[in-house]
């Protein structure tokens, strides 16, 4: 840039609000842009300009240089310190003719990597103390330079590229051996009787547990049964158990669980092996082994009894509710989607949910009782069952329940009032 006709101040700072938003930079090396703020400073006698002025010249020069104010400050100060010796404005520094010698070497990084080995990757500090004694006390060579290694530095060569080539290890995902429950898909080919279960946490508040909703279902007729318990360790969870087994109407013959410790444990197996119960957990990568109780777990307890915290104390009036009320609406009244297989033009089979496939539990009860595909306990009659369902219709049935769940509700806020 050829900027000699710009001889007074005022040129340079009408020059500098035009080009505002254009941005300078030098086409060669910095030598270049040393010149250039050689030769402005000298040509405006930088020394002699008011202060006004001389900023104004900084502006222009950071400008045209494209270097920071500070930059251009100290190469300021710089010429003004050498314009008197004629000395002119030049780089200082320079890339170093030899580079700098290391001091541990690539068979340094090998015994340090073979001293971690050997102590399973220990702390910084005693490793450091290993190596002093390695030199000190045993006398070996070979550690005299590593001897010296500081803290700090050992953590630095430890990222070195060196060592992480060596010391990279993958550990592959353990798998889990428990002797309790076969691991494999339920497969009640059509028939009632295999149940899917899982538990649904009601929240925590200041560190304190809510109850415990279980959600046990079965996998063809969605026969479904809710209970409740205030922890579910063994105390709770065992007598709740058997409660939901006796509530349903038919043989439970299966029974799946996810991995949790609440159902995989010697007293949850004994219990169903009592009962002659197949107990089963899902796979690994199989999501959809438990599927149906995780759906039941959002479209019935979290629609109905939300997300807010329950304290433990009414697990029992929750549980008389689900017995008596819940749990009689929704196999007798309250209607579900059944899936229909199709096989689709590409041979794959998917499932679809027809208008007509809508049923209730009972509905598909009957069905699956015509086609000897469920086994009724002792005193169980599937007559008794459609007369309990006839007794009240779907819209009184419904309306009782959720009277009876206002009641349940009204009763958690005054119990709170009281206390």
């Amino acid at each position: 840039m050829n900027e000699t006709r710009l001889e007074t101040i005022e040129q340079i700072e009408q020059f500098l609000s035009a080009s505002a938003p254009i941005e300078f930079t030098a086409s060669g090396d910095d030598s270049e842009r040393y010149a250039h703020i050689s030769r402005v400073l000298k040509r405006f006698d930088y020394p002699g300009c008011p202060k006004r002025e001389r900023g104004v010249l900084l502006d222009y020069l950071r400008h045209t240089s494209g270097y920071r104010r500070a930059q251009i400050t100290r190469l300021v100060s710089r010429w003004q310190c050498n314009r008197l010796a004629a000395v002119p404005l030049a780089k200082r520094y320079r890339a170093p003719a030899v580079p700098f010698a290391r001091k541990y070497t690539p068979a340094d990084i090998d015994l340090l990597v073979e001293m971690d080995k050997a102590n399973e990757d220990v702390c910084g500090p005693a490793i450091a103390h290993l190596l002093q004694r390695a030199h000190r006390t045993y006398g070996d060579p070979r550690y005299e330079r590593l001897a010296q290694l500081s803290v700090s530095h050992l953590y630095n060569l430890r990222k070195s590229v060196g060592y992480q080539a060596q010391r990279k290890s993958f550990t592959s995902t353990r798998p889990v051996k428990n002797a309790i429950g076969v691991r494999k898909a339920p497969s009640p080919e059509g028939r009632a009787g295999f149940v899917r279960i899982d538990t649904v946490h009601q929240g925590d508040q200041d560190g304190v547990k809510g109850v415990y909703h279980i959600t046990c279902v079965d996998a063809v007729s969605q026969w479904q049964v809710q209970a409740c318990v205030q922890g579910i360790s063994e105390a709770f969870l065992l007598p709740v158990l058997a409660l939901i087994i006796a509530q349903f109407p038919f043989v439970v013959q299966g029974c799946n669980e996810d991995n949790g410790s609440e159902y995989i444990n010697h007293q949850v197996a004994k219990l169903l092996e009592k009962l002659r119960i197949e107990q089963t957990k899902s796979r690994s990568r199989h999501s959809n082994d438990n599927a149906l109780a995780e759906s039941k777990n959002a479209s019935v307890v979290r629609k109905h009894m939300g997300y807010s915290h329950i304290p433990q104390q009414y697990a029992n009036p929750i549980n008389v509710f689900y017995a008596e009320t819940f749990n009689p609406w929704l196999n007798l009244h309250r209607p579900c989607l059944f899936a229909t297989a199709v096989t689709s033009p590409k041979g794959k089979i998917v499932k679809r949910y027809r208008h007509e496939d809508v049923q209730t539990p009972l509905e598909c009860l009957v069905q699956l009782a015509a086609k000897n595909l469920v086994t009724f306990k002792p005193g169980v009659t599937l007559a008794a069952l459609m007369t309990q369902a006839r007794a009240q219709t779907d819209l009184a049935a419904a309306q009782t329940m959720q009277r009876a769940k206002s009641d349940l509700f009204a009763s958690f806020s005054k119990s709170r009032h009281r206390a």
